[in-house]
C-alpha cells in the first residue's frame, strides 16, 4: 500500500460529532480547545486538531437526512454519551477548566489513570465525552 509507514497509510483523520447546534457546538469546542475553526459553514465546523487529526462538528439533522429512515433519528440520543474525544496535550487541566467554564459537566478531575496518562474527563453539551490527558513521566 502507497505512503504506508509509521504514519499509516491516510493523510488525515477526521472526526465528526454529530450535534444539535451547529453554533453552540462551535463556541463550545472553541472556548474548550482554545482555538478556533479551520472552516464554519453551514452544515459543517472543523478545528485542526494537529497530526492530521480533525474534529469536526455537523449538525444531528444533516446525518439524519442521510441516513434516512428506517434508521433511528441521532437526535433521539441527544445528551447520551455516544463519542469519546480523548485529546493528549501539554495542559490537560487547563483545556479541562475551559470546558468546564464553557458549559461542559464534569466526570473525573485530573487524576493518574492506570494505562500511563493523567487524564480529566468532562461531558460537552451534545453528550460527547471529552477527555484532556497527557502521558505520565
Amino acid at each position: 500500500m502507497s505512503g504506508a509507514g509509521t504514519t499509516g497509510p491516510f493523510a488525515a483523520a477526521h472526526f465528526i460529532l454529530y450535534v444539535a447546534d451547529q453554533e453552540r457546538a462551535r463556541r463550545f469546542h472553541a472556548a474548550a480547545l482554545g482555538i478556533e475553526p479551520r472552516l464554519h459553514v453551514p452544515g459543517m465546523t472543523e478545528f485542526a486538531l494537529g497530526h492530521g487529526a480533525v474534529l469536526g462538528l455537523m449538525p444531528a439533522a444533516n446525518i439524519a437526512a442521510l441516513l434516512g429512515p428506517p434508521l433511528p433519528d441521532p437526535l433521539a440520543a441527544a445528551g447520551l454519551p455516544r463519542a469519546e474525544l480523548y485529546l493528549l496535550i501539554e495542559q490537560p487541566a487547563e483545556c479541562h477548566a475551559r470546558a468546564l467554564a464553557a458549559g461542559a459537566r464534569e466526570l473525573s478531575p485530573l487524576a493518574a489513570r492506570s494505562w500511563g496518562h493523567e487524564a480529566a474527563y468532562s461531558l460537552d453539551p451534545d453528550g460527547h465525552v471529552l477527555a484532556f490527558a497527557r502521558a505520565l513521566r
